[in-house]
Protein backbone atom coordinates (compact mmCIF):
# COMPACT_ATOMS: atom_id res chain seq x y z
CA UNK A 1 0.00 0.00 0.00
CA UNK A 2 2.81 2.39 0.85
CA UNK A 3 4.54 1.60 -2.45
CA UNK A 4 1.34 2.43 -4.35
CA UNK A 5 0.87 5.63 -2.38
CA UNK A 6 4.47 6.64 -3.00
CA UNK A 7 4.39 5.91 -6.74
CA UNK A 8 1.09 7.59 -7.47
CA UNK A 9 0.82 10.41 -4.93
CA UNK A 10 3.88 11.16 -2.80
CA UNK A 11 6.43 11.35 -5.59
CA UNK A 12 4.27 13.98 -7.31
CA UNK A 13 4.06 16.16 -4.20
CA UNK A 14 6.87 18.49 -3.02
CA UNK A 15 9.19 16.39 -0.86
CA UNK A 16 9.58 18.79 2.05
CA UNK A 17 5.79 19.28 2.29
CA UNK A 18 5.24 15.51 2.39
CA UNK A 19 7.92 15.19 5.06
CA UNK A 20 6.15 17.74 7.25
CA UNK A 21 2.75 16.09 6.84
CA UNK A 22 4.10 12.57 7.41
CA UNK A 23 6.12 13.54 10.45
CA UNK A 24 3.10 15.37 11.86
CA UNK A 25 1.02 12.22 11.43
CA UNK A 26 3.68 10.09 13.13
CA UNK A 27 3.80 12.46 16.09
CA UNK A 28 0.01 12.74 16.29
CA UNK A 29 -0.76 9.04 16.09
CA UNK A 30 2.31 7.05 17.13
CA UNK A 31 3.30 9.65 19.69
CA UNK A 32 -0.12 9.75 21.33
CA UNK A 33 -0.72 8.21 24.74
CA UNK A 34 -3.58 5.79 24.03
CA UNK A 35 -2.59 4.54 20.58
CA UNK A 36 1.18 4.96 20.38
CA UNK A 37 2.26 2.23 22.82
CA UNK A 38 0.01 -0.31 21.05
CA UNK A 39 1.49 0.56 17.67
CA UNK A 40 4.96 0.36 19.19
CA UNK A 41 4.26 -3.10 20.56
CA UNK A 42 3.40 -4.32 17.05
CA UNK A 43 6.27 -2.62 15.22
CA UNK A 44 9.12 -3.11 17.69
CA UNK A 45 11.01 -6.38 17.69
CA UNK A 46 12.28 -7.76 20.99
CA UNK A 47 14.48 -10.37 19.33
CA UNK A 48 17.43 -10.90 21.70
CA UNK A 49 19.86 -11.55 18.86
CA UNK A 50 19.59 -7.87 17.90
CA UNK A 51 20.38 -6.46 21.34
CA UNK A 52 23.84 -5.11 22.01
CA UNK A 53 25.82 -2.80 24.27
CA UNK A 54 27.81 -0.19 22.36
CA UNK A 55 30.04 2.42 24.07
CA UNK A 56 28.33 1.50 27.33
CA UNK A 57 24.78 2.09 26.03
CA UNK A 58 22.18 -0.69 25.62
CA UNK A 59 20.56 -0.79 22.18
CA UNK A 60 17.44 -2.94 21.61
CA UNK A 61 18.43 -3.31 17.96
CA UNK A 62 21.19 -1.82 15.77
CA UNK A 63 18.95 0.08 13.32
CA UNK A 64 18.75 3.81 13.94
CA UNK A 65 17.11 6.78 12.27
CA UNK A 66 19.80 9.11 10.97
CA UNK A 67 20.01 12.81 11.69
CA UNK A 68 18.00 15.01 9.36
CA UNK A 69 14.53 13.55 9.86
CA UNK A 70 13.83 15.07 13.28
CA UNK A 71 15.94 18.20 13.35
CA UNK A 72 14.32 19.80 16.40
CA UNK A 73 13.49 16.85 18.69
CA UNK A 74 9.77 17.10 18.03
CA UNK A 75 9.15 13.34 17.94
CA UNK A 76 11.91 10.98 19.07
CA UNK A 77 9.52 8.94 21.23
CA UNK A 78 7.10 8.41 18.33
CA UNK A 79 9.94 7.52 15.96
CA UNK A 80 11.33 5.02 18.44
CA UNK A 81 7.94 3.31 18.55
CA UNK A 82 8.21 2.63 14.81
CA UNK A 83 10.91 0.09 15.63
CA UNK A 84 14.14 2.05 15.52
CA UNK A 85 16.70 1.01 18.11
CA UNK A 86 17.87 4.60 18.38
CA UNK A 87 17.05 8.03 17.00
CA UNK A 88 19.59 10.73 16.19
CA UNK A 89 18.09 14.22 16.25
CA UNK A 90 19.52 17.26 14.50
CA UNK A 91 21.61 18.59 13.03
CA UNK A 92 21.24 21.27 15.73
CA UNK A 93 23.28 24.46 15.58
CA UNK A 94 24.00 26.89 18.40
CA UNK A 95 21.96 29.60 16.67
CA UNK A 96 18.52 29.18 15.18
CA UNK A 97 18.58 29.40 11.38
CA UNK A 98 16.05 29.02 8.55
CA UNK A 99 18.30 27.04 6.24
CA UNK A 100 18.52 27.50 2.51
CA UNK A 101 15.67 28.81 0.32
CA UNK A 102 12.99 26.35 -0.82
CA UNK A 103 12.71 24.09 -2.73
CA UNK A 104 15.66 22.31 -1.14
CA UNK A 105 14.67 18.63 -0.98
CA UNK A 106 14.16 16.47 -4.07
CA UNK A 107 13.46 12.80 -4.81
CA UNK A 108 15.24 10.63 -7.34
CA UNK A 109 12.90 7.59 -7.36
CA UNK A 110 14.76 5.80 -10.15
CA UNK A 111 17.86 5.86 -7.96
CA UNK A 112 16.12 5.42 -4.60
CA UNK A 113 17.88 8.61 -3.58
CA UNK A 114 17.30 12.14 -2.35
CA UNK A 115 19.04 15.41 -3.08
CA UNK A 116 18.97 17.94 -0.26
CA UNK A 117 20.45 21.34 0.43
CA UNK A 118 18.51 22.00 3.63
CA UNK A 119 21.33 24.02 5.19
CA UNK A 120 20.89 22.95 8.83
CA UNK A 121 17.43 24.52 9.21
CA UNK A 122 16.65 24.18 12.92
CA UNK A 123 15.39 26.03 15.98
CA UNK A 124 18.81 26.27 17.65
CA UNK A 125 20.27 24.64 20.74
CA UNK A 126 18.53 26.99 23.16
CA UNK A 127 15.12 25.88 21.85
CA UNK A 128 15.91 22.18 21.44
CA UNK A 129 17.44 21.66 24.90
CA UNK A 130 14.13 22.15 26.80
CA UNK A 131 12.41 19.64 24.51
CA UNK A 132 15.06 17.05 25.28
CA UNK A 133 14.80 17.84 28.99
CA UNK A 134 11.04 17.19 28.84
CA UNK A 135 11.31 13.74 27.24
CA UNK A 136 9.99 10.93 29.45
CA UNK A 137 13.10 9.09 30.70
CA UNK A 138 11.64 5.61 30.48
CA UNK A 139 9.64 5.94 27.27
CA UNK A 140 12.14 7.19 24.73
CA UNK A 141 14.59 5.44 22.43
CA UNK A 142 18.35 5.65 22.74
CA UNK A 143 18.95 9.27 21.77
CA UNK A 144 21.78 10.64 19.69
CA UNK A 145 22.30 14.38 19.29
CA UNK A 146 23.98 15.66 16.14
CA UNK A 147 25.47 19.18 16.29
CA UNK A 148 26.82 21.43 13.54
CA UNK A 149 28.20 24.90 12.93
CA UNK A 150 25.89 27.92 12.68
CA UNK A 151 26.08 29.35 9.17
CA UNK A 152 26.75 32.97 10.25
CA UNK A 153 29.63 31.98 12.53
CA UNK A 154 33.07 32.48 11.02
CA UNK A 155 35.39 29.45 10.94
CA UNK A 156 37.68 30.93 13.59
CA UNK A 157 34.71 30.99 16.01
CA UNK A 158 33.52 27.46 15.20
CA UNK A 159 34.90 25.94 18.40
CA UNK A 160 32.89 28.30 20.60
CA UNK A 161 29.82 27.63 18.46
CA UNK A 162 30.08 23.85 18.89
CA UNK A 163 30.88 24.28 22.58
CA UNK A 164 27.60 26.11 23.14
CA UNK A 165 25.56 23.30 21.60
CA UNK A 166 27.49 20.62 23.48
CA UNK A 167 26.99 22.44 26.77
CA UNK A 168 23.20 22.69 26.35
CA UNK A 169 22.43 19.39 24.63
CA UNK A 170 25.06 17.04 26.05
CA UNK A 171 23.27 16.42 29.36
CA UNK A 172 20.30 14.96 27.46
CA UNK A 173 22.19 12.81 24.93
CA UNK A 174 23.02 9.12 25.09
CA UNK A 175 25.73 9.99 22.57
CA UNK A 176 26.75 13.07 20.60
CA UNK A 177 27.92 13.46 17.00
CA UNK A 178 29.93 16.40 15.66
CA UNK A 179 28.85 16.97 12.07
CA UNK A 180 31.57 18.52 9.90
CA UNK A 181 30.55 16.83 6.66
CA UNK A 182 27.35 18.37 5.30
CA UNK A 183 27.92 19.97 1.88
CA UNK A 184 25.21 22.57 2.47
CA UNK A 185 26.92 24.93 4.95
CA UNK A 186 29.69 26.96 3.26
CA UNK A 187 33.12 26.04 4.57
CA UNK A 188 31.87 23.28 6.88
CA UNK A 189 33.70 20.47 5.13
CA UNK A 190 36.95 22.37 5.59
CA UNK A 191 36.63 21.43 9.26
CA UNK A 192 37.26 17.78 8.30
CA UNK A 193 40.93 18.69 7.93
CA UNK A 194 42.51 17.03 10.95
CA UNK A 195 44.60 20.08 11.88
CA UNK A 196 41.34 22.01 12.35
CA UNK A 197 39.15 19.12 13.47
CA UNK A 198 41.35 17.83 16.30
CA UNK A 199 41.21 20.97 18.49
CA UNK A 200 37.48 21.32 17.76
CA UNK A 201 36.72 17.78 18.94
CA UNK A 202 39.00 18.15 21.95
CA UNK A 203 37.07 21.27 22.93
CA UNK A 204 33.70 19.53 22.54
CA UNK A 205 35.00 16.62 24.65
CA UNK A 206 36.04 19.04 27.40
CA UNK A 207 32.67 20.79 27.23
CA UNK A 208 30.75 17.52 27.50
CA UNK A 209 32.80 16.42 30.49
CA UNK A 210 32.13 19.74 32.22
CA UNK A 211 28.41 19.70 31.35
CA UNK A 212 27.87 16.11 32.52
CA UNK A 213 30.30 15.64 35.42
CA UNK A 214 30.86 12.06 36.51
CA UNK A 215 29.28 10.57 33.38
CA UNK A 216 31.01 10.30 30.02
CA UNK A 217 28.81 11.12 27.01
CA UNK A 218 30.14 9.13 24.02
CA UNK A 219 31.44 11.44 21.29
CA UNK A 220 31.68 10.61 17.58
CA UNK A 221 32.51 12.54 14.42
CA UNK A 222 30.58 12.27 11.14
CA UNK A 223 32.51 12.19 7.87
CA UNK A 224 31.66 11.93 4.17
CA UNK A 225 32.45 9.45 1.40
CA UNK A 226 34.00 12.37 -0.49
CA UNK A 227 37.16 12.26 1.65
CA UNK A 228 40.31 10.82 0.12
CA UNK A 229 41.63 7.59 1.64
CA UNK A 230 44.52 9.38 3.33
CA UNK A 231 42.10 11.81 4.95
CA UNK A 232 39.89 8.96 6.18
CA UNK A 233 42.96 7.37 7.72
CA UNK A 234 43.92 10.70 9.33
CA UNK A 235 40.45 11.06 10.89
CA UNK A 236 40.62 7.49 12.21
CA UNK A 237 44.06 8.06 13.70
CA UNK A 238 42.86 11.28 15.30
CA UNK A 239 39.83 9.50 16.79
CA UNK A 240 42.18 7.01 18.44
CA UNK A 241 44.48 9.78 19.63
CA UNK A 242 41.66 11.78 21.22
CA UNK A 243 39.90 8.74 22.65
CA UNK A 244 36.71 9.38 20.70
CA UNK A 245 34.11 6.65 20.94
CA UNK A 246 33.86 6.37 17.18
CA UNK A 247 33.00 7.63 13.70
CA UNK A 248 29.71 7.99 11.82
CA UNK A 249 30.25 7.03 8.18
CA UNK A 250 28.99 8.52 5.98
CA UNK A 251 27.20 11.77 5.15
CA UNK A 252 25.78 12.72 1.75
CA UNK A 253 27.94 13.05 -1.34
CA UNK A 254 28.25 15.88 -3.83
CA UNK A 255 28.98 13.36 -6.60
CA UNK A 256 26.38 12.82 -9.33
CA UNK A 257 28.15 9.86 -10.92
CA UNK A 258 26.24 6.71 -11.81
CA UNK A 259 22.72 8.10 -11.35
CA UNK A 260 19.89 6.66 -13.45
CA UNK A 261 17.87 9.85 -13.27
CA UNK A 262 18.42 11.89 -16.45
CA UNK A 263 21.29 14.34 -16.00
CA UNK A 264 19.13 17.29 -17.03
CA UNK A 265 16.66 16.54 -14.23
CA UNK A 266 19.43 16.24 -11.67
CA UNK A 267 21.05 19.45 -12.87
CA UNK A 268 17.73 21.28 -12.60
CA UNK A 269 17.55 20.33 -8.91
CA UNK A 270 20.74 22.31 -8.29
CA UNK A 271 23.35 21.89 -5.61
CA UNK A 272 23.04 19.60 -2.62
CA UNK A 273 24.06 16.28 -1.16
CA UNK A 274 22.89 12.96 -2.57
CA UNK A 275 21.71 10.33 -0.08
CA UNK A 276 20.33 6.84 -0.54
CA UNK A 277 21.22 3.82 -2.64
CA UNK A 278 23.92 5.51 -4.80
CA UNK A 279 26.07 5.85 -1.65
CA UNK A 280 25.93 2.17 -0.70
CA UNK A 281 29.17 0.84 -2.16
CA UNK A 282 31.28 3.89 -1.31
CA UNK A 283 29.94 3.98 2.25
CA UNK A 284 30.58 0.24 2.60
CA UNK A 285 34.20 0.77 1.56
CA UNK A 286 34.68 3.61 4.05
CA UNK A 287 33.38 1.41 6.89
CA UNK A 288 35.81 -1.35 5.99
CA UNK A 289 38.72 1.08 5.79
CA UNK A 290 37.82 2.69 9.12
CA UNK A 291 37.53 -0.66 10.88
CA UNK A 292 41.00 -1.63 9.77
CA UNK A 293 42.37 1.67 11.06
CA UNK A 294 40.34 2.14 14.26
CA UNK A 295 40.87 -1.32 15.67
CA UNK A 296 38.13 -3.26 17.48
CA UNK A 297 37.68 -0.87 20.41
CA UNK A 298 35.99 2.04 18.65
CA UNK A 299 32.49 2.19 17.23
CA UNK A 300 31.46 2.77 13.64
CA UNK A 301 27.88 3.86 12.95
CA UNK A 302 27.24 3.13 9.28
CA UNK A 303 24.85 5.25 7.25
CA UNK A 304 24.35 5.69 3.53
CA UNK A 305 22.39 3.44 1.19
CA UNK A 306 20.89 1.07 3.77
CA UNK A 307 17.54 -0.16 2.46
CA UNK A 308 17.32 -3.82 3.49
CA UNK A 309 18.38 -6.17 6.22
CA UNK A 310 21.02 -7.48 3.81
CA UNK A 311 22.43 -3.95 3.45
CA UNK A 312 22.61 -3.60 7.23
CA UNK A 313 24.18 -7.04 7.58
CA UNK A 314 26.91 -6.28 5.03
CA UNK A 315 27.76 -3.05 6.82
CA UNK A 316 27.93 -4.84 10.19
CA UNK A 317 30.22 -7.55 8.79
CA UNK A 318 32.41 -4.78 7.35
CA UNK A 319 32.84 -3.29 10.81
CA UNK A 320 29.82 -1.28 11.90
CA UNK A 321 28.31 -1.92 15.33
CA UNK A 322 25.25 0.19 14.51
CA UNK A 323 23.57 1.27 11.28
CA UNK A 324 21.35 4.19 10.37
CA UNK A 325 19.09 5.19 7.53
CA UNK A 326 17.05 8.18 6.45
CA UNK A 327 16.35 7.70 2.75
CA UNK A 328 15.55 3.99 3.15
CA UNK A 329 12.87 4.94 5.68
CA UNK A 330 11.42 7.57 3.33
CA UNK A 331 11.07 5.04 0.54
CA UNK A 332 10.09 2.14 2.82
CA UNK A 333 7.34 3.58 5.02
CA UNK A 334 6.28 3.07 8.61
CA UNK A 335 6.74 -0.70 8.78
CA UNK A 336 10.20 -0.53 7.18
CA UNK A 337 12.22 -0.72 10.45
CA UNK A 338 10.42 -3.91 11.50
CA UNK A 339 11.06 -5.54 8.12
CA UNK A 340 14.75 -4.64 8.17
CA UNK A 341 15.22 -5.89 11.74
CA UNK A 342 13.49 -9.20 11.02
CA UNK A 343 15.60 -9.78 7.92
CA UNK A 344 18.77 -8.88 9.80
CA UNK A 345 17.96 -11.29 12.63
CA UNK A 346 17.33 -14.08 10.13
CA UNK A 347 20.68 -13.44 8.41
CA UNK A 348 22.56 -13.47 11.71
CA UNK A 349 21.02 -16.84 12.63
CA UNK A 350 21.59 -18.25 9.15
CA UNK A 351 25.32 -17.65 9.47
CA UNK A 352 25.59 -18.92 13.03
CA UNK A 353 26.07 -15.65 14.90
CA UNK A 354 24.64 -15.41 18.41
CA UNK A 355 24.48 -11.61 18.38
CA UNK A 356 25.17 -8.50 16.32
CA UNK A 357 28.43 -8.04 18.24
CA UNK A 358 29.66 -11.45 17.03
CA UNK A 359 29.25 -10.36 13.41
CA UNK A 360 30.88 -6.93 13.66
CA UNK A 361 33.95 -6.69 11.46
CA UNK A 362 34.05 -10.40 10.52
CA UNK A 363 34.89 -9.52 6.92
CA UNK A 364 37.63 -7.11 8.02
CA UNK A 365 39.49 -9.56 10.25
Amino acid sequence: MYDLLFRHVLRRTPAEFVHGVAFGAIRGVVGSSPVGPRIGARLTTADPILRSTVFGVDFPNPLGLAAGFDKNAHGPVALGRLGFGFVEIGTVTALAQPGNPKPRLFRLPEDKALVNRMGFNNAGADAVAPRLRALPPADGPVLGVNIGKSKVVEPDRAIDDYRHSARLLGPHADYMVVNVSSPNTPGLRDLQNVTVLEPLLAAVRDELDAAVPGSRVPLLVKITTDLADDDIDAVADMAVRLGLEGVVATNTTTSREGLRTPAAEVEAMGAGGVSGLPLAEAAQAVVGRLRGRLGPERTIIAVGGIFTGEDAYRRIRAGASLVQSYTGFIYGGGTWPLRVNRELAALLRRDGFASVADAVGVDAR
